[in-house]
Parts: structure tokens; sequence; C-alpha cells
């Protein structure tokens, strides 16, 4: 939906569960020597201020990322995610905030590609700016990611990760995701795909999850984090999700690690908590 603006909500709990989960992914792909390919198809901006515009306004960091920027104990996976916000930040006081593109962007070899969609007029112009000197390492389109994916599948290398997480403001977005997954796996079974969902009261939202274990994938993994109750009738995003399909092999076993530890440092009361589960080709 074109009224929505990442850069309200940059680096609150929903960022740390995603971009913790990007983190290692990328990670795992980089372990071979040949080249692969990072898509998202909803890039917003890929900087954000925190102490300035947008993000002053809602202040959702302060929940996420900077509960975690000062403490010493970070377990690897986490330390692993801090560490990829903390070039933005050189003086040590945490400022700004890198996107889903820029995070991956700084993870990559030279011969690995950056394919980014971003639909908002603003956004675009915004993102594209940010990536002017990255050259033909990566891409930039103005349009609907969800459509724009299918004719990038399969990659050359036929090695990528596609991370998908459009706003969920209005209910298409859900069956638009399902969509696509079903068509992308179909052209492009092999792929990494990680999609973020958010955790909400409304029917779409609550079936979504088990919608994408529907697929019939071979292998996926659904991890939630949660970080405080949301009674009845009440508005917010309690927790969010990330759906990973043809995850690896050491995702499970680091998310199994991390996550407890994670709900102690971002819970705000006794509804805090996480779910995982998985299925094993």
């Amino acid at each position: 939906m074109l009224s929505y603006r990442h850069s309200f909500h940059a680096g609150n709990h929903a960022d740390v569960l995603k971009h913790l989960v990007l983190v290692q992914l990328i990670d795992y792909l980089k372990q071979k020597d040949k080249p692969f390919w990072v898509v998202d198809t909803h890039a917003g901006a890929g900087l954000y201020a925190l102490d300035a515009g947008h993000a002053t306004q809602l202040s959702e960091h302060e929940g996420g990322i900077a509960r975690l920027w000062a403490r010493a104990d970070l377990p690897p996976a986490v330390a692993a995610y801090v560490e990829a916000v903390r070039p933005l930040n050189p003086k040590g006081t945490l400022t700004a905030y890198p996107g889903s593109p820029w995070i991956a962007f700084q993870r990559l070899r030279a011969d690995d590609r950056l394919r980014l969609f971003e639909l908002h007029s603003t956004d675009v112009a915004t993102l594209a700016d940010n990536f002017r000197e990255a050259g033909r390492q990566v891409m930039v389109t103005h349009g609907d990611g969800l459509a724009g994916l299918k004719a990038l599948l399969p990659p050359p290398p036929r090695r990528a990760l596609t991370l998908i997480d459009p706003s969920y403001e209005v209910a298409g977005d859900y069956r638009g995701v399902v969509k696509t997954l079903a068509e992308a796996l179909a052209r492009f079974p092999t792929g990494t795909y990680a999609v973020w969902y958010p955790i909400l009261a409304k029917p779409e939202a609550r079936s979504l999850p088990e919608k994408l274990r529907a697929l019939g994938a071979r292998s996926w993994l659904d991890v939630t984090l949660t970080v405080r109750k949301q009674p009845p009738g009440t508005f917010g995003m309690p927790g969010s999700g990330m759906f990973v399909i043809n995850p690896p092999w050491t995702l499970e076993k680091t998310l199994n690690e991390t996550m407890p530890w994670l709900v102690d440092a971002l819970g705000e009361d006794e509804g805090a908590a996480f779910t995982l589960a998985s299925l094993a080709n």
C-alpha cells in the first residue's frame, strides 16, 4: 500500500527478528565460493535516521535495537546482527538504522548481486540515491516486487535468497504472498525464500503461516517473536514471524539457542515468548 513508510518503524522488535535471520541466511550462502543473488521485494528506503523525521514519532527502535545496543552479553547471532548496524553509527551513539537492502549489500562479495523493488515513489528515489555508487551489483526497480519476482527466477547463478516483507496493510498482500511463493517454487524450487509476517488478530494474518506450510516446500522453518500481551480490542503489533523456505540446516539450532535470550531482552511483559517449528527434507 502506497501510504506505508517503514521509516516510522525502523529498528523495532520486528526488524530485530527479520534482520537477525537475514544475516544468518546470507552468511550461510557465503560459505560456498559460488555467487548468489539477494532479491528484496519490498526494499523501502534502505537507510533510516532514528534521531530525526518519521522514526522519532513512534520511537519504536527503543523497544528493539536500542535494547541490544550497549549490551556486552549478546549471543553470537544477535552480535552478528548488531555488528551489521554499527557501521552506520561510527561514534557509538545509535542514530541510524540500515534496512534489509543495506544489511544485505554490506555482506555481499564482488560477484554477488542485489535486486531491489520498491513501489513507493518517494522511498524508491531515496533507495536509488542510497545505492548510487554501487554500480551494476545493485539494481533498483520502481514497481511491485511480488509481480517482478517471477521474471528473475531462476537467477543465473542458480543460488538466491528472496526476502518478502510487504506492509500487509491490505488483505491482498496476504493472498499475493502465497500466490507469488507458489509460482516461485514452481520456477525455482531450490531457492531460499524468507517471508516476514505480522502477528495480528485479523483472520488473514492468523492463517498465513498455515497457508505457507501448505505450499509443499521440501523444508521450512517458522519462527515467531512476541514481546507483549495484546488485550482483545486493542491495536498494535505484539510480535512477528519469519517463515523460511529451504532454510540452512544450521538455522534451527541457532534460533533455538538465541530466541530465549531475545525474549528476555525485548520482552515487555509476561506475554513475551517465541515459537519455533520446522520441517526437514
